[in-house]
């Protein structure tokens, strides 16, 4: 089972390192893990917006080729998921294929989004937006929660997300 291992995690200092963390994970449990820098692209000749649609496009074909995705939901850059991570967690929903997702903070979506404007906030409990935790229940999971001490390398709630992966279904 190929596995697209979506998060913001492509923006870490040392995201080659911890995507191959991700794939080791994967491969203990007889998954293949697919990270998107996995793409071999050469941008060096596109301008900026031709690269970014050229990621797009290449992403796109690593999803369509996956079985399943494992979405890193930990808040980024704000109180939500990486809007990216959002995008990929729908399109393989709207696919029809496994959502599996993970937060490596457990303050409900409420507890983070308080206080930030005048707009009604959703008040629902769930780990991020109600369209988000809803793909991944649909599909048939819970999005796994975890207080990491570093949020962003630490693979506890990942791990989980594999195991229950990995698992044969009855």
């Amino acid at each position: 089972m190929r596995v697209y291992l979506a998060g913001p995690d492509v923006f870490h200092p040392d995201a080659v390192t911890l995507g191959q963390r991700k794939k080791e994970l994967c491969a203990q449990f007889g998954l293949v893990g697919v990270f998107p820098l996995d793409n071999e692209l050469d941008l060096q000749r596109l301008n900026p917006h031709a690269q970014g649609m050229a990621i797009f496009h290449a992403n796109t074909k690593l999803m369509d080729e996956c079985d399943a995705v494992i979405a890193n939901m930990t808040p980024f850059r704000g109180p939500s998921c990486d809007p990216g991570t959002a995008y990929e967690i729908g399109y393989m929903r709207g696919l029809g294929k496994a959502v599996l997702a993970y937060s490596n903070t457990s303050t409900p979506f409420t507890g983070r989004s308080t206080g930030l404007d005048s707009q009604t906030i959703e008040k629902f409990d769930m780990v991020d937006n109600l369209m988000l935790d809803g793909a991944v229940v649909a599909s048939g999971f819970d999005i796994i929660t975890h207080d990491a001490q570093d949020p962003f390398t630490d693979l506890t709630a990942f791990t989980e997300c594999v195991k229950r992966l990995a698992q044969p279904k009855p």
